[in-house]
């Protein structure tokens, strides 16, 4: 027992208490003499002691949320319940790394505990503090990553449909380069007037500069037609994709029948063959310079989104970072989800960490998504009311059940199974809508589901 005692003594949170209450104590206590891989709790298994490790190594493994915890354990570590815990379960399985001694004390000794021994009590309960502390970091580094492991493949897919039609439009050019020089050295060695040359170019120059829309797809399949059986009849029966082409352009047969009237066969061939490549590169051009401002505007957004290479506190426009979210989950929104905007003209501006704000807004627009399976109306508007902007942000789903409703703000509660939503769960928002000094309430019935965030205002609009 002396040696047990000395042991005892080594426990940061035992340090320098009485003779006596050390000795009460180890009286409660039960030696448990653990070997290599000996279990000394479960997971799921009532929560009903506190442990004392005074030798050896210990390790705590448990399942939680889809991922897997792992504690390691050393002598002069408190594990297990600690008194005025509401811990009802243990989280994680204990598991002896090496041979080892603890102490188990029972959770029905706590009353007497908390008489004998206040000073360790007292310590218990610092140590339960820091503890709880410790998970809730842990808890919110995990959503944070959660949610932006679902951000980060959404963007992914979004970056990648106009990086791949930017791909695929440069590697079309190669092709195209080459037929359009080799039309380019065919019309060369022809006896070309400068009027015949000049109507060529005026024909290719019109084609690819086109602005106006293009023919609906009735009237560009008649026409198509129409220019392919031309093209046969002047002896060109291949260029049924050059039909296609000019017909989207709006190609009037009446000036193809003049290019064949002016050049003979030949020469008409090789006009066209490169006109065709003209207007085929104008619009691969068009590709990608559309593929390439998207991808600036997504970049863009994630930049605006995480307030990237800006001040952490700023005055931000309310709609702004609003329609920065909407850009960044529009990979969801496009789904089927129409968007009604009500936003007040006169910008509103919150003195704010606006990255937090953005994850506000996240989880908000993302509940809605889901609630409405994907598919509905999300409406988002925003005004004034005296010195506060108020943010509500609605849908047409299902609604929130009343059995639910009191229970969406607690921490650690969810309707949604492992894997789903952004991992920002509404007690994460309902706290960092209090570190603005605002707050959030929600209403919902079947087919109208608000919530609404009041925010202070960083400054009367003028």
């Amino acid at each position: 027992m002396a040696e047990t005692s000395e042991l005892l003594r080594r426990v940061p949170v035992f340090e320098g208490l009485p003779d006596d209450q050390i000795a009460w104590f180890l009286s409660q206590s039960e030696e448990m003499h653990l070997k290599a891989g000996d279990v000394y709790s479960r997971q799921g298994d009532p929560a009903d002691a506190m442990f004392v490790i005074l030798e050896g190594q210990l390790q705590g493994r448990g399942e939680f949320a889809g991922d897997t915890i792992i504690l390691d354990l050393k002598a002069g570590d408190v594990t297990g319940l600690l008194p005025f815990s509401r811990m009802k379960q243990f989280r994680v399985s204990g598991r002896a790394e090496t041979d080892s001694l603890a102490l188990r004390f029972s959770a029905s000794k706590f009353p007497s505990l908390v008489q004998k021994m206040p000073e360790l009590t007292q310590r218990l309960v610092g140590l339960m503090s820091d503890r709880i502390r410790e998970t809730t970091r842990f808890e919110q580094q995990r959503d944070r990553l959660a949610a932006l492991g679902k951000l980060s493949a959404g963007l992914a897919h979004e970056l990648n449909n106009p990086a791949s039609a930017a791909k695929r439009a440069t590697s079309q050019l190669r092709d195209i380069l080459k037929r359009i020089r080799d039309a380019s050295h065919e019309l060369g060695r022809r006896d070309l007037t400068a009027a015949q040359r000049s109507e060529i170019e005026k024909l290719e120059a019109s084609l690819v500069q086109t602005d106006g829309p293009p023919p609906d797809t009735l009237t560009a399949s008649d026409l198509e037609d129409h220019l392919d059986s031309l093209l046969r009849s002047h002896g060109q029966s291949d260029l049924w994709q050059l039909a296609a082409d000019l017909a989207r352009r709006n190609f009037k047969p009446e000036a193809l029948e003049q290019l064949f009237a002016s050049l003979d066969a030949g020469t008409a061939r090789a006009a066209l063959v490169r006109i065709s490549a003209s207007v085929e590169i104008a619009d691969l051009l068009n590709q990608i310079e559309h593929s390439t401002s998207r991808i600036s505007e997504l970049v863009g957004a994630i930049k605006e989104y995480t307030f990237m290479d800006q001040a952490p506190v700023q005055n931000v426009d309310i709609v702004k970072t609003l329609e920065t979210t909407l850009t960044i989950l529009n990979h969801k929104l496009k789904r089927g989800v129409v968007v009604e905007r009500d936003y007040q003209k006169i910008p509103l501006l919150v003195n704010s960490f606006g990255s937090e704000l953005n994850q506000v807004w996240t989880n908000l627009i993302d509940n809605a998504i889901d609630a409405m399976g994907g598919k509905g109306e999300l409406r988002v508007r925003t005004y004034r009311e005296d010195d506060c902007v108020v943010v509500e942000i609605a849908d047409n789903g299902p609604g929130i059940s009343a059995e639910v409703r009191p229970h969406i703000f607690e921490p650690f509660f969810t309707t949604k199974g492992v894997g789903e939503g952004t991992g920002l769960g509404l007690d994460t928002v309902q706290r960092i809508v209090k570190k603005h000094r605002g707050n959030i309430q929600v209403r919902s019935k079947p087919g109208d589901t608000c919530f609404q965030v009041r925010l202070p205002l960083a400054q009367a609009p003028g």
